[in-house]
């Protein structure tokens, strides 16, 4: 497998992290941790009868372990402690003023100072990762490499093809479930989009199309800044989950152009990066032989969200289906279990989280497994290098279980 295209994307990253040597011990005050809530977490309804039609697949309750509840409290966000085939048994966070607030809000007492420390706990099964995105794929390779399944929040990797490779030989290794939380393949529109495809009501998907706007003029608090100057197109996954999450398929090739930005906070002096985009469009052939447009933007105002349309040989769907033939997919997502709140990104937190906890709970495959993941993820890295060479057409490493 392929996994590194040139030196030079590689060579920036580490002189990214070199230059943030100085803040590298140090975490944003609570004053900026206390600022405006992150688009996307806020709580969609949760319809009535989201739970009708429900039925436990076993009396059997999994045991996890949260990391991570940091400025947009991600770890509480899923509803694990909800979940009635679910014992939260532990939780941690590196600050224990943090770490205290996760163990209330999943109303378990025991805590670990570290992910380090809590994946030596024996009774834990599962672990949901929502630390920083640098340390995504160290800390899943980690809980994989001490038998629990893991699941995590976006992106797979952050910034580097070999982090990539490595995650999925652990994956591989270990025989046991990864997920990541990619919270557009259970958005409503995605959803029906999926279903309507795998019944063949959109046929071969000839155009995609997938935008993630996120307008802030200054950076979202963050441990250790991560956050501070991120290239649009290291954080991928909600735009590329329109075709990936759809199809299941993945990107070939790309050409992508970055839009240098005037925020502040988006030159190279300041961004931790050395990041100078704003706004990155990437334009994929797809393994269909088809085409997709993915644009990740933080410095163009209006409207913003996730969103995402597909056209297909028989169908097309934006905001609705319409095709060729009747639509006879099942359109409706799988009933959650009582207790459980749809929660935000389009009320997508639930659904991936109960996912999750199935696959678990029926020995299979998660819906968006290591494979998917790596897809919606490495493909824009890449994109990202592309734009540092001015939308020069690169080839986009293949991953697979």
């Amino acid at each position: 497998m392929k996994t590194r295209l040139d030196s030079m994307p590689r060579r920036l990253f580490l002189q990214g992290m070199g230059a943030a040597g100085a803040a590298a011990g140090l975490v944003r005050g609570a004053a900026a941790a206390e600022g405006p809530a992150v688009q996307g977490f806020e709580k969609a309804k949760t319809d009535p009868a989201a739970s009708a039609g429900w039925k436990p697949v076993s009396d059997r309750r999994v045991r996890v372990g949260i990391v991570g509840c940091g400025h947009c409290k991600f770890g509480t966000m899923f509803g694990f402690q909800d979940h009635p085939n679910v014992e939260v048994v532990a939780v941690s966070d590196l600050i224990p003023e943090r770490c205290a607030e996760l163990a209330k809000a999943c109303r378990c007492p025991k805590t670990y100072p570290s992910l380090e420390e809590l994946v030596k706990d024996d009774r834990i099964e599962a672990v949901f990762v929502a630390t920083d995105a640098p340390s995504h794929a160290r800390h899943c390779i980690e809980v994989l490499g001490h038998g629990k399944h893991v699941a995590t929040a976006v992106p797979a990797v952050f910034g580097t093809l070999e982090d990539a490779d490595r995650l999925v030989e652990a994956v591989k290794k270990s025989g046991l479930n990864y997920m990541m939380f990619e919270t557009s393949c259970f958005r409503e529109d995605l959803f029906e989009m999926r279903q309507i495809y795998r019944a063949g009501g959109l046929g071969e998907i000839v155009y995609a199309e997938g935008e993630y706007f996120h307008y802030h003029d200054q950076p979202i608090p963050s441990y250790k800044g991560w956050r501070e100057g991120l290239p649009p197109q290291w954080y991928p996954t909600h735009s590329n989950a329109y075709f990936v999450g759809v199809t299941g398929g993945r990107f070939t090739e790309v050409s992508c152009i970055g839009t240098r930005s005037t925020l502040p906070f988006l030159q190279p002096s300041a961004s931790r990066w050395g990041n100078v985009f704003g706004t990155e469009v990437a334009l994929f052939k797809t393994d269909a032989g088809g085409s997709a447009r993915m644009a990740v933007s933080w410095d163009t105002p209006g409207y913003n969200g996730e969103m995402g349309r597909v056209r297909g040989r028989k169908g097309s769907y934006y905001k609705t289906f319409v095709g060729l033939k009747r639509n006879e997919a099942d359109l409706k997502r799988p009933p959650l279990p009582p207790g459980v709140e749809a929660g935000g990104h389009g009320g997508s937190h639930g659904y991936l989280m109960n996912e999750f906890v199935l696959s678990i709970l029926e020995k299979r495959t998660p819906l968006v497994n290591v494979a998917w993941a790596l897809n919606m993820t490495v493909s824009g890295i890449v994109a990202h290098q592309s734009a540092l060479k001015d939308g020069e057409l690169l080839k986009i490493p293949a991953y697979a279980l």
